[in-house]
């Protein structure tokens, strides 16, 4: 499951964690994010990643968090490990690239 943060909770959810936190930013009027999003979704149930966490922001409603990772063109998906970024790439995917970038992390 795909679990929606804010400003207010991506300290805490992201920064402050542990393991491997993936996360889509986007926003409800963006057609690519429309697309990418169910793969997202897909893959957060997929057992192969139980132990990632999977979360989205909307950069509508929290432009201080995506101001400070710069994030420019959504979908911009950033993968943390121990609460430190360490994959970011940009642009709608097909499942099996997704893939392959979490793996990369794990």
């Amino acid at each position: 499951m795909v679990k929606t943060i804010t400003s207010d909770t991506f300290e805490t959810d992201v920064t402050s964690s542990k393991g491997v936190v993936f996360v889509d930013f986007f926003a409800q009027w963006c057609g690519p994010c429309k697309v990418t999003s169910p793969i997202i979704e897909t893959l957060s149930e997929d057992p192969t990643f139980k132990d990632v966490t999977f979360y989205e922001l909307d950069v509508d409603e929290s432009p201080e968090v995506s101001g400070s990772y710069n994030i420019f063109s959504i979908p911009t998906f950033i993968i943390f490990k121990d609460g430190k970024p360490v994959s970011q790439f940009v642009g709608g995917r097909d499942k099996s690239s997704f893939e392959q970038e979490i793996k990369k992390v794990m």
